[in-house]
């Protein structure tokens, strides 16, 4: 009897531990959400800027930044979470690396969460930048900085393809991780134009604009799949206390199912003992 209760009292405790983390979890989705839906306009906006200059050009774009060459080298942007218990929301990010990169010492990776920093440390991966091991601290600055690192060195060749590996927020109960090239870039399609739309002037070349527009447009990719991997994170995290608090309460049921027997038992033997002496005597 000892012994089930202190496992009860051992359950009761994980259960409020569980309980508040899923109403910190539910108390920053809201607020995660609303900065994934806030950061796709800035994306929409740069990739119609570049559609733009590619059909004031009339769609003979020459940039280095969507040149083909031969892929030899694959630098992997990996987004994880800072901390655990949220089910398999960074296994899941883990598990697609590996099976689009079996061999992890063929490329580079510039993890983003610390969970992402630890997991390459562990197999002796190649890390392009340290820099960024909070996930939740990402801001449009730093997703900047990471962008602009990643295309210097694509210019200079370190390596030949840049991907991408985050977590996509669909719903409060479904997120699924997602694996995009970012460079080289698919040529922007040519839109076609009504003769009434007003032409826009370049300064000082729709080229030069164009490859300058290149790092601010991966930084807004990289900062839209950071958003979207918090959403996800903090779903997947109130959902897996969710369903953890659920089960403690089951444990605590049966657990005391079986003590109120145990008592029940106890009190049986005991009765049954004195009625043993009284007939006794």
């Amino acid at each position: 009897m000892k012994d089930i209760k202190l496992r009860i009292r051992s359950v009761q405790s994980t259960m409020q531990i569980t309980k508040a983390m899923e109403l910190v979890a539910s108390s920053k989705l809201r607020k995660a959400k609303e900065r994934a839906e806030n950061s796709r306009p800035y994306f929409n906006l740069l990739y119609d800027s570049l559609c733009d200059i590619a059909a004031a050009l009339g769609g003979d774009v020459e940039s280095p930044y969507i040149r083909e060459r031969e892929i030899r080298k694959t630098c992997y942007i990996v987004v994880a979470g800072d901390r655990g218990l949220a089910g398999g929301y960074n296994n899941n990010v883990f598990k697609l690396v590996q099976s689009d990169c079996p061999d992890l010492s063929t490329s580079c990776f510039l993890p983003i969460g610390k969970k992402a920093v630890e997991f390459f440390q562990k197999r002796n991966a190649e890390i392009v930048s340290r820099d960024f091991t909070l996930a939740e601290q990402m801001n449009g600055e730093l997703s900047g900085k990471a962008a602009r690192l990643l295309c210097e060195g694509y210019l200079r060749g370190d390596f030949d393809q840049v991907k991408m590996v985050y977590t996509n927020f669909a719903s409060m109960l479904s997120q699924s991780p997602i694996l995009t090239t970012v460079l080289p870039l698919p040529h922007p399609p040519v839109q076609e134009k009504p003769k009434t739309h007003a032409l826009t002037l370049y300064e000082p070349a729709p080229p030069a604009i164009f490859n300058k527009i290149i790092p601010d447009f991966m930084a807004g990719m990289v900062y839209g799949g950071i958003c979207e991997s918090l959403a996800s994170e903090l779903a997947a995290r109130r959902n897996a206390m969710d369903s953890a608090s659920k089960n403690a309460g089951e444990m605590i049921e049966d657990l005391s199912l079986k003590y109120n027997r145990a008592r029940q038992g106890a009190i049986t033997q005991e009765l049954t003992e004195i009625v043993a002496g009284a007939e006794a005597q």
